[in-house]
């Protein structure tokens, strides 16, 4: 047991706490009285040091949470509830973020690395900023601390021993230093390389946010109402982009490894995050106006500070159990619901209460718009996003309107919609549809300054275009017998339009030699995400269905007996275009490409390891000889299928995964997709042989045989070739003076012909026989015995359910549309920054601020 680790843990945390406390303070009194930049500089220094300070020891937290959780320290609750021996490191890196200590520490350390950026790049902002920060980490930090005063907890602690979490537990009461040797492991649907990057990404995102949040805040506490904007958008910019890309990772994640067919439930915890990226965008949109139009700015501070107190409130409704049970991803309750009220609380009263006492101080644009003006259109966009999350916040927060009632005695009965998807997507749609017209609108209105003719020749191209393709499209559905309803007509018409129109902006800019515009890409990458949203969801097409006029179960429901296909091991059936074949179950192996079969391991007493029946090899590279011990990842079976097409002879292969669990409700599977340029591939199983259960074998029938006899098995035959010394028996370990014999039997099956080799062992006068299964048949043989003399063989052949899976398999047209958006998107926000940084640094004016500063001098000059 190693408690030093530990306590060097929980020692970091303290520190660090007691740290941002003082980097607050000193930050705050660095600033306080003070004209924007000119601060005390004994305050200044302490203040800077004390984060420093901070700094170090959440490193040295991090290091410490990381080292229990890699050397196996089970000693830990932590380690003991994320991890296990067989993890491979970069899911132990999961681990890290799995619970609810270590997504606090990431969002922590990601606040460290940003805070110092800021005082490395914002100078002159750097004390109110970073008194800001210093405060929002002291809270943070608090949700890790575990102490205890009095009768109150304050934080759950990472460094808790096993022994005091679970202190009821007989075992620790005749053992205290009782250690497990093995964890409970990583969550299974969280085995995946997108959970070793998507969590991090996602924090820094919500890390981001704080950055715009501090300057306004900075900027409304020293009265510099205007100034704050120019540093503020570069930040919103990146955290538009990081947070989007994050969101979509995870949409990316569940599309890989989960099994209900798509990208987004809008389950409670996804909406939490995707409510405050909506604002944090329509905020990005109003400090440009701002910057560029000079109209907005009490919109921008609205929406800066609404976007972190809606991440506060998205950490309220993940941790403190709220969502129970409303949500498969929300955090069980650690007991920090009063901790994270507190927090969300301080900073929306301090927040509010600055921005209603500066209120009428901040400058309200003269200029009345009109419809000939881009911020008009820009700003609708904004709102149009402000709605849209607005939708979602109301629905998502029913369990807390029920939660809230409960505490003044009113019993509340509303529940979320029973069809979540179809209550979000009746709103959403057209949020989606504003979006994308006036995303082209507005790119189209920005470059074209005010004059209708120009404006409506610019229009009219993308207009009469995207009015032809969805013409075009409409009679292609109905010449394959589609169907498309009025509001995805829309939807189509608009998302073309956007496309088409942004499209045409980047062309006429590289036409013209003017510097590609970030936000024209980035809005083109939104419209192709509605039009692959538009296209995946709308006319996803099962491919499996059932057309043997059999139901498999009637225990099944009526949509699995429907829209899946039954496949026996090894016998190929139709699916639409593809005749698809199973062909058996396969295991990972660490070190070891790809996927080893089934067969070719013999189990062991230990189910990470296994003894190789056969060489196992890969691409003409043998990693294991026969009788050789390997190590095998267990958790996972993966089931081979083979895709062929008909028509053009093309084959692939695909591994869906599944793994019985009772906890998580039974059979978890997890899709093989099959990517093309216009569509997917989408398979998942939907039900196997149970594997976790013996398979119940029939008594044995005996033969007694000859060499070139011939018996009948069920619906099959076998033919007994010969009998030869078996020099190598897996699982056997055959010594000098052991005397082996195998027989070489041929069993024909429907389509194929199989090899069974059972063997017959003499060991010390001591008789022992390994039989040999055809999986696919469901048929045992086992050699009994042998009588020389006579030239006759005993056999024993039983026989079980054959193998098996259910399959589900859907095409997906144009969803790549949909992730090639994203990249886009976030390509567009980065370039944006780039091109920011390099006209700041050059000193000049964009084209459009350039013609508006020209334009009156060019009049008065006339």
């Amino acid at each position: 047991m190693n408690l030093l680790i530990g306590n060097l843990g929980h020692v970091g945390v303290i520190v660090a706490f007691a740290a941002a406390l003082v980097a607050a303070y000193s930050y705050f009194q660095a600033a306080r009285g003070r004209a924007l930049g000119d601060v005390h500089a004994g305050w200044l220094r302490l203040a800077r040091g004390a984060f420093f300070v901070h700094g170090l020891a959440v490193l040295l937290v991090v290091g410490a949470l990381f080292n229990i959780i890699h050397a196996h320290r089970y000693e830990y609750y932590y380690a003991w509830s994320h991890s296990s021996n067989h993890l491979p490191v970069h899911y132990m890196i999961s681990c890290f973020w799995e619970g609810q200590e270590g997504s606090f520490l990431l969002w922590i350390f990601w606040h460290v690395v940003l805070g110092l950026c800021v005082m490395r790049f914002n100078r002159r902002w750097e004390a109110p900023v970073m008194a800001i920060f210093s405060a929002v980490q002291m809270f943070l930090v608090s949700m890790i601390l575990g102490v205890v005063l009095g009768n109150v907890k304050i934080g759950s602690s990472p460094f808790i021993l096993l022994r005091d979490f679970m202190v009821d537990l007989p075992v620790f009461k005749m053992n205290p230093d009782f250690v497990p040797k093995d964890g409970t492991g990583l969550n299974p649907l969280l085995q995946n390389y997108w959970m070793v990057i998507h969590p991090p990404t996602l924090f820094l995102g919500f890390a981001l946010t704080l950055v715009p949040f501090a300057f306004a805040i900075a900027g409304l506490w020293k009265k510099e109402l205007t100034a704050w904007v120019k540093p503020a958008i570069p930040w919103t910019l990146v955290g538009g982009g990081v947070l989007g890309v994050g969101v979509m990772m995870g949409a990316y994640w569940a599309y890989e490894t989960l099994n209900f067919g798509g990208y987004w439930n809008w389950d409670p915890v996804e909406n939490a995050v995707y409510i405050p990226w909506l604002v944090l965008v329509a905020s990005l949109h109003g400090l440009l106006l701002w910057q560029k139009r000079r109209t907005g700015l009490r919109t921008s501070f609205t929406l800066v500070i609404t976007t972190f107190i809606l991440i506060l409130y998205a950490t309220f409704l993940t941790r403190s159990g709220v969502l129970g049970n409303a949500s498969v991803h929300s955090f069980t309750d650690l007991g920090l619901s009063g901790q994270l009220l507190i927090y969300l609380g301080a900073f929306t009263v301090l927040a509010l209460a600055l921005l209603l006492s500066r209120w009428k101080s901040i400058p309200v644009s003269p200029k009345e718009l009109t419809m000939y003006q881009p911020e008009l259109w820009v700003f609708v966009g904004a709102t149009v996003l402000c709605l849209g999350a607005f939708q979602v916040l109301a629905t998502t927060s029913i369990p807390v309107y029920n939660a809230l009632l409960g505490l003044v005695g009113i019993k509340s009965n509303m529940a979320l919609p029973a069809d979540q998807i179809a209550h979000y997507t009746k709103a959403q749609l057209w949020m989606g549809v504003a979006v994308a017209f006036f995303s082209g609108l507005a790119q189209i209105m920005w470059w074209q300054r005010n004059d209708k003719n120009t404006l409506i020749g610019s229009l009219t191209p993308p207009a009469l275009l995207a009015m032809l393709g969805t013409a075009l499209v409409i009679l292609l559905l109905r010449y394959n017998k589609l169907t498309i309803s009025a509001p995805y007509v829309v939807l189509l018409l608009t998302a073309l339009f956007g496309v088409l129109a942004n499209f045409g902006t980047i062309f006429t800019l590289l036409r013209r030699r003017i510097q590609l515009s970030g936000g024209a890409v980035a809005h083109l990458g939104i419209g192709l995400m509605l039009l692959g949203i538009l296209a995946s969801a709308g006319y996803s097409n099962i491919i499996s269905r059932n057309v043997s006029g059999m139901v498999y179960s009637r225990e099944f429901t009526e949509e699995l007996n429907r829209d899946n296909v039954l496949l026996w091991r090894n016998e190929a059936a139709r699916m639409q275009n593809y005749d698809v074949t199973y062909t058996g179950q396969y295991f990972e192996a660490p070190g070891v490409p790809g996927y080893i079969n089934k067969q070719l391991l013999f189990p062991t007493d230990d189910e990470y390891k296994a003894i190789a029946r056969g060489p196992i090899a890969t691409d003409g590279k043998t990693y294991y000889k026969t009788g050789d011990t390997l190590e095998i990842s267990p958790e996972n079976t993966y089931y081979r299928v083979n895709y062929k097409d008909r028509e053009s002879g093309e084959q692939f292969v695909l591994y869906p995964r599944a793994q019985v669990n009772e906890e998580m409700g039974g059979l978890l599977a997890s899709p093989a997709i099959k990517q093309f340029a216009g569509h997917d591939i989408y398979s998942h199983i939907s039900s196997v042989l149970d594997p976790r259960k013996e398979r119940e074998w029939s008594t044995p029938t005996e033969h007694t045989l000859s060499v070139g006899d011939t018996i009948f098995l069920n619906d099959y035959f076998a033919v007994f070739r010969a009998v030869e010394p078996a020099h190598e028996v897996a699982g056997l370990g055959l010594q000098k003076g052991d005397l082996a014999l195998q027989a070489d039997m041929i069993v024909s099956g429907e389509r194929r012909q199989y090899h069974a080799h059972p063997v017959f062992v003499v060991r010390n006068r001591l008789i022992g026989r390994v039989p040999d299964e055809v999986d696919d048949l469901g048929v045992r043989i086992t050699l009994n015995s042998i009588d020389p003399e006579k030239g006759e063989f005993r056999f024993g052949v039983s026989t079980t359910q054959k193998d098996y899976i259910i399959l589900k398999a859907t095409e997906k047209p144009f969803i790549n549309l949909l992730w090639s958006g994203t990249l886009l998107m976030g390509l567009g926000f980065f370039m944006s920054l780039r091109q920011r940084n390099r006209r700041e640094q050059n000193g000049a004016l964009p084209a459009e601020e350039a013609t508006e500063v020209l334009q009156p001098l060019q009049q008065s000059i006339a």
